[in-house]
């Protein structure tokens, strides 16, 4: 990706404009819409205000990110609640597709939900695809936390698939976002990006 990103988000503490950047973004952007609409009342998520043919308008929600509470020293409290989040999801028959505290607002007191974002990737599919990213995002980004993704699989509280599978399943992901960067900025820093980071995936063991 040109920058990192796939859209473009700005607030002004009552509402949240996001914009849809490189390929697919008309899609995306109704696959957000349509699950915004969806889960309202049913999942924890923004409320959703207008959508135009380039942008989707939310209310601000409050919270603070789980990736920061991350940082913060709160993997246990952080990564059991994202287990929890993810079982009423699947419950649902949908996965979020880039699932993970980076996504997740909380409330910094409780450290329940208070909003899961981003549902742009949404669509009906298999819990590993959820359950692997949660864990590549870890892996990836908050390495020193790795041994407490026990407290989210523990709190998902489903079946866990195997290494083997959750391993795959990330480097399935890795490589669609290679796609997707290589569509957007053939042969630029995204795609550049993501092939290191398939790499690196590709040598983690359990």
């Amino acid at each position: 990706m040109e920058h990192g990103y796939t859209n473009s988000t700005v607030g002004d503490g009552a509402l949240v404009v996001k914009c849809y950047q490189g390929p697919d973004a008309a899609v995306r952007l109704r696959t957000e819409a349509r699950f915004l609409r969806r889960l309202r009342r049913r999942m924890p998520v923004p409320k959703l205000h207008a959508v135009t043919d380039t942008s989707v308008s939310m209310h601000y929600i409050p919270g603070v990110h789980g990736q920061d509470l991350l940082d913060e020293g709160h993997p246990v409290e952080v990564l059991a609640e994202c287990g929890r989040a993810l079982s009423r999801l699947h419950r649902m028959g949908f996965v979020h597709g880039d699932y993970g505290p980076q996504n997740m607002l909380f409330d910094p007191e409780t450290f329940r939900t208070v909003a899961i974002l981003d549902w742009e990737w949404a669509h009906p599919g298999r819990p590993v695809e959820d359950l692997a990213w949660c864990e590549w995002i870890v892996r990836a980004h908050h390495p020193e936390h790795v041994p407490h993704l026990r407290h989210f699989f523990e709190a998902y509280g489903g079946p866990v698939p195997s290494w083997e599978e959750r391993h795959a399943a990330m480097l399935n992901r890795c490589r669609n976002l290679l796609d997707f960067a290589a569509r957007w900025e053939p042969g630029g820093e995204g795609e550049k990006l993501w092939r290191q980071r398939i790499d690196d995936t590709a040598d983690w063991v359990a």
